[in-house]
């Protein structure tokens, strides 16, 4: 097989060390012989099919590392993406995909927006900073209802011009990896930002979700962020926590638990908060953050629940039931995101084909299966 002769051998080393990996740890993440890899930065050329694996490792197309010059790290990568990487230099390859993967479905949907000649939202958050009624504007700018969870909040959100992607729960390149300490992150723009939240328990989901929306109407900024941020009592995150919490758990509902009736042993704390848990759509340990700020619980006992329920971590669920494979796109993407390729496709905007690969690569007679059940339920 003929080897392409002509790599720029410079830009796959600038791409190594972007994602902090060996040649070796290359050439075992995209399949390939080590010795393929040393025959490459030796001179010696490589094959089309193994420059597209690392190519699409990398996330780029083949022709970033054939064309020459060196990399202009700002033209390759958008300030927002920058910005994440900042605030996590160490984010794996894997995350890196995701994120880029993330800017290019957004972009995508403007592009087809723009196609069916749909008018773009500018996001227009109300201003809150400093505001003691803050979480008040909020939930009254959401419209949200006293039952929360993490479905109905998503919509809110979404119909404020905030696109919101959850991740998969199949491995694929839609899925943050549960080992990974990333449980969520947003990417800000005047028009249509995106949060993106991890594939964990709905209250977690929940959780997430209001905080990264909180960076987008506090910090107004790009932000990623881990199980330590979002449990963080100091800085930016903090400030982000406590405007998620109080959002989700008002005062007034606050106000309603009895604090006569803690029981004393920490594992029946969730039993005794059940009725806000589940009105609320949010986990025990939200709750009583929300009660340690406000001097009604002692840090002792938040730290010792929070030391009994990691003990018995949720665990994500693996496989399930894929005979509604054709409704993942909604889960993932969000329902005005899938509704809008369907315009375009009507439309005769984009293929086919093309409405498949914006929604996950769904097989042909799945894009049918998932039009009639947009369709059916307006």
């Amino acid at each position: 097989m003929d080897r392409i002769q002509t790599v720029n051998i410079e830009r796959i080393e600038w791409a190594c060390q972007q994602y902090g990996i060996t040649h070796a740890q290359l050439a075992a993440s995209v399949g390939v012989p080590e010795s393929t890899i040393n025959r490459l930065f030796a001179g010696n050329g490589i094959t089309f099919n193994n420059l597209q694996k690392i190519a699409e490792f990398f996330g780029h197309g083949v022709l970033f590392f054939v064309e020459q010059g060196s990399v202009d790290a700002t033209a390759v990568y958008t300030p927002q993406f920058r910005t994440i990487l900042n605030r996590k230099p160490n984010l794996s390859a894997k995350l890196r995909r995701f994120v880029r993967g993330v800017e290019k479905q957004r972009e995508a949907y403007l592009a087809l927006q723009e196609a069916i000649s749909e008018p773009g939202a500018a996001f227009t958050p109300p201003d809150i900073a400093g505001l003691p009624n803050g979480p008040q504007i909020v939930r009254d700018w959401l419209n949200l209802s006293t039952d929360n969870n993490f479905s109905t909040t998503r919509t809110k959100i979404e119909e404020k011009g905030v696109l919101v992607f959850l991740s998969n729960g199949y491995n694929g390149k839609w899925q943050i990896p549960k080992d990974e300490p990333i449980l969520g992150f947003s990417i800000y723009h005047n028009y249509y930002p995106v949060i993106v939240v991890k594939k964990e328990s709905e209250q977690r989901q929940l959780f997430t979700l209001m905080h990264e929306l909180a960076h987008l109407l506090i910090h107004k900024t790009s932000w990623v962020d881990d199980r330590f941020d979002l449990e963080s009592y100091t800085g930016q995150e903090q400030v982000a926590n406590a405007l998620a919490g109080r959002v989700l758990v008002p005062d007034a509902v606050l106000g309603r638990i009895n604090d006569q009736e803690r029981p004393t042993n920490v594992a029946e704390y969730d039993e005794w908060l059940a009725d806000i848990r589940q009105e609320r759509g949010v986990s025990g340990e939200v709750i009583l953050r929300r009660l340690l700020d406000s001097g009604r619980l002692l840090q002792e006992n938040y730290t010792a629940y929070r030391q009994w329920k990691s003990a018995v971590a949720w665990e994500q669920k693996e496989g399930g039931n894929r005979s509604y494979r054709y409704r993942e796109p909604i889960h993932m993407f969000g329902d005005g995101f899938v509704r809008t390729v369907f315009e375009a496709l009507q439309a005769k905007e984009i293929t086919l084909t093309k409405a498949s690969g914006y929604l996950d690569n769904l097989r042909i007679q799945d894009v049918h299966e998932l039009e009639r059940y947009c369709c059916a339920h307006v």
